[in-house]
């Protein structure tokens, strides 16, 4: 596109459509991960605030020179928008050329959220969980659960999920969207009885800094892998010993946060030293291992980068100006 072309809008229903693959996504952020590690992608740390009522608001900046653009994405969490008749989340991207500055996209940001996050967790599932994990569990069965149920269903050979969580209607649109890949559903009462025997469990709970402890990794069996999406809030502090290998998303992200997710001599490395090889570590059979983070602004880049072009190319979205 052309100065002279103006911008595109993708709504998140666009985006949706336009046909990309987990595997797409996953190879697309391991790019991004390697153009970072030699100094051809430029990320800030993810800012995020709490004015105490309930809301989450944040925000993620990354920039690139190929593909030539600049994400800047703002999301916030609002826990009365469901009486609203919303989405609990909502937010979106803003695509810059990185030579020019010129507006090339604003995006929705809820489809890209979903699967850069469960794109996130899929290239650290495909290094240190089991390859042939049957049995995945869900505590939070919201839209982080179903994008997760769509990633590793993709990559591992699922029979059966067990899904824990508050609200029935995400359970039910979980449980509906397990069924119709071929998946037994299990409703679980307590997450015990979910992630006990489970071959891979996603933790995707509301974020509250308030919320106490519920989830203990002793209760996962040894070599069970965890995508941990909510900054281990759920989690007994005390049971995260009993992961043998924790990764977390940015080194230097967490080491600017004013509280860590886990103590910080129980992480292994983060998604870098993963991907480039400076970690050496994979599935041990005997050990649990998992994931844990924030959120970086090089998922965002690298989903919303893919589906710019994508979309480019298909000739989806709503030209605007020009």
């Amino acid at each position: 596109m052309s100065a002279a072309e103006g911008f595109v809008y993708l709504p998140d229903a666009a985006l949706a459509g336009l046909g990309i693959t987990t595997r797409e996504v996953v190879e697309s952020i391991e790019r991004a991960v390697l153009a970072q590690a030699r100094g051809a992608l430029w990320t800030a740390p993810k800012a995020a605030f709490l004015p105490g009522d309930g809301r989450y608001m944040m925000a993620t900046l990354a920039a690139a020179d190929d593909p030539p653009l600049v994400a800047v994405k703002s999301v916030m969490v609002s826990p009365r928008n469901p009486a609203r008749g919303l989405s609990g989340i909502n937010g979106a991207i803003l695509l810059t050329d990185s030579e020019t500055g010129l507006l090339r996209a604003v995006m929705g940001a809820n489809w890209v959220t979903a699967v850069r996050t469960a794109g996130l967790s899929a290239v650290v599932a495909g290094r240190l969980a089991d390859p042939q994990s049957s049995i995945a569990a869900f505590i939070g069965c919201g839209v982080q659960a179903r994008s997760h149920l769509d990633a590793f269903a993709d990559l591992f050979p699922l029979t059966a999920i067990r899904a824990y969580g508050r609200g029935q209607d995400n359970i039910d649109r979980l449980c509906a969207a397990a069924d119709a890949r071929g998946l037994a559903a299990e409703v679980c009462a307590a997450p015990r009885e979910a992630v006990e025997g489970a071959d891979l469990v996603v933790s995707s709970v509301t974020l509250n800094h308030e919320i106490e402890p519920f989830v203990d990794a002793r209760w996962l069996k040894p070599g069970a892998f965890a995508a941990i999406t909510d900054l281990a809030l759920p989690w007994v502090g005390e049971g995260m010993a009993a992961f043998g290998t924790i990764v977390i998303d940015d080194a230097g992200q967490e080491a600017a946060s004013a509280k860590p997710m886990v103590a910080r001599d129980l992480v292994a490395g983060d998604l870098s030293a993963l991907v480039t090889g400076a970690l050496t570590a994979g599935f041990v059979p005997g050990a649990r291992s998992a994931f844990v983070f924030r959120g970086i602004a090089i998922g965002d880049l690298a989903v919303a980068g893919l589906a710019y072009q994508r979309a480019m190319a298909a000739g989806a979205g709503v030209r605007v100006g020009g």
